[in-house]
Parts: structure tokens; sequence; C-alpha cells
């Protein structure tokens, strides 16, 4: 069975929850919007667990598409959930790569036991996704991926992301 849905606007990094999903790149090693975000709050520890994981099992960093959790350092959270969405390309179809980024996160979070689950909206935005078409991805592929997390959080930054999130809700009924 799929988790429940909620959606909140708000900042993912204050989100009270088993897990924060960071929109990574594959690097690890902390970028702009929320993964500079997620890696600002949670202080050095989620670098240093990062770090560690190119030092071992990822040292040409993590696949699009791919998913790993760490520490969660400062947050509330108990985990992060490291995931890269694939850049957006108007001429090549990248939605699998978005779809198995949801999944796999949620395949990571039933492997450290997490039952709440923070998203933003993957690709979205610098990796250039039309917010709209990143929306109906999200929900579906959340929706219809079999998992023992109970609630998935989708904590939008701004109007439209909320707006786009609620409309693909809407339309999965």
């Amino acid at each position: 069975m799929g988790a429940r849905i909620t959606l909140v606007r708000g900042d993912i990094t204050a989100q009270d929850v088993d897990a924060v999903v960071n929109a990574a790149n594959s690097s690890l090693l902390g970028g702009g919007g929320v993964d500079g975000a997620i890696h600002r709050a949670g202080g050095p520890e989620i670098l240093a667990a990062c770090r560690e994981l190119r030092a071992t099992t990822l040292p040409d960093g993590l696949p699009t598409g791919q998913a790993v959790a760490t520490t969660a350092g400062n947050l509330a959270a108990r985990h992060v959930i490291h995931t890269v969405g694939p850049v957006y390309a108007k001429r090549e179809d990248r939605s699998g790569l978005l779809a198995s980024a949801y999944r796999e996160s949620l395949r990571v979070a039933d492997e450290v036991g997490a039952r709440t689950v923070a998203f933003p909206a993957i690709s979205a935005g610098v990796y250039g996704w039309p917010m709209d078409d990143a929306a109906r991805l999200a929900v579906e592929t959340v929706g219809s991926t079999r998992t023992a997390v109970e609630e998935a959080r989708f904590v939008l930054f701004g109007d439209e992301a909320y707006d786009a999130f609620t409309r693909a809700e809407q339309a999965l009924g």
C-alpha cells in the first residue's frame, strides 16, 4: 500500500519526521537549493557521512535515480535520504529516472524504518523540470509505490509548487 500523501508549505529542514529527502547532486557534497539548506541546517555530520560514502561505497558519486541514507545531524529528523533527480531535457524522456528517485527514496526509508518522510519537489528547481509535470510524477509515484512509510509529506517552498502539487493530488483522486 502507498503512503498517505500530505502537502505543506514550508521549510523542509524544519520538519519533524523520521527522514528528510535531500534533492542532492551526485557528488553528495552539498550544493544549492534544498541540498545546501539541508547541509547548512544539519551541520557538519551530514557532510562527514557523505564524504565517508564517497570514500567507501560510492567513489564515483550517487547515480541519478538512486538513493542513500545518512545521519540527519542537527535536523529534527533521524535520517537524510539523499537522492539524485535528473536534469530536465526536452528532447529526452527522463521521467523514469525521476520516478526512480522517489521509489528508491521510499525503499531506503523502509530500510531505515522511517514511517514519516518529507520530500521536496525533486528536479523542479535548478534541474529545470516543469513544476506541473514534476508534481504529477511525484504524487503518482509515491502514491503507487508499496512501502511501510505511513506519511509522505511533500514540503513545498512557494505558491507555484504548492499549487502544482495540490492539482496533482486532486487529479489522482
